[in-house]
């Protein structure tokens, strides 16, 4: 019997310790120190693919987020011959099948571009550039009514990044609660909206 106790006591720890193991490695794991510039811009340049003229003329429904490695070849080939040496930095799909993808050339100008269902090419977006484009701001230089908003706000919060587009709105990255958030405020300082962040990660490059 007291072999029994102490088989069944042995399980038991050897139960616990695994389920803790397994919990351990199972805990979703954010990355909060890198908070690039990179993070920053894509998140500007899914921003400017949703607010377009063309996207919203053109595409129909909300837009889900497609993964970079999961575009169909027809669309990374035309890519590719019409933009060599281009970066892919966000992809996604509207309810209609159509496809709204963001890259950067090899200037470093960012262009969208929006594809049929079966990937052949459909419009470029006129106004993408203008609001995907950021020029990176000193955390130190960003107005004092940003720094108020997200003290006040964001309880904690560690700004990470900061940039601006050519219409002069900021997208700041934060870290508040070991989570990323990508926060949008007007020229004047003034909040807009917290913006959801890609998933993809970084760009693909097109040769």
């Amino acid at each position: 019997m007291k072999k029994l106790i102490l088989l069944l006591i042995a399980s038991v720890g050897f139960w616990f310790v695994s389920c803790q193991q397994e919990n351990t490695d199972m805990s979703p794991v954010t990355d909060t120190d890198d908070v690039s510039l990179e993070t920053v811009a894509t998140t500007a340049a899914r921003f400017s693919l949703e607010g377009d003229s063309v996207t919203t003329r053109t595409c129909k429904g909300k837009l889900t987020e497609v993964a970079l490695a999961d575009l169909s070849a027809v669309i990374t080939s035309y890519i590719s011959t019409t933009y060599p040496s281009s970066t892919l930095k966000f992809a996604a799909k509207d309810e209609s099948g159509k496809t709204v993808v963001s890259i950067l050339l090899s200037d470093g100008t960012p262009k969208g571009l929006i594809f049929n269902a079966d990937g052949s090419f459909s419009a470029e977006l006129k106004g993408h550039a203008k609001k995907a484009k950021l020029t990176e701001v000193a955390i130190a230089s960003l107005p004092a009514a940003i720094i108020s908003y997200i003290t006040t706000n964001y309880a904690g919060a560690e700004i990470k990044k900061a940039g601006t587009n050519a219409e002069g709105q900021y997208f700041v990255g934060i870290v508040v609660d070991s989570k990323i958030k990508i926060l949008l405020f007007n020229a004047d300082g003034t909040f807009n909206k917290e913006l959801e962040k890609p998933a993809n990660g970084k760009g693909r490059k097109r040769n």
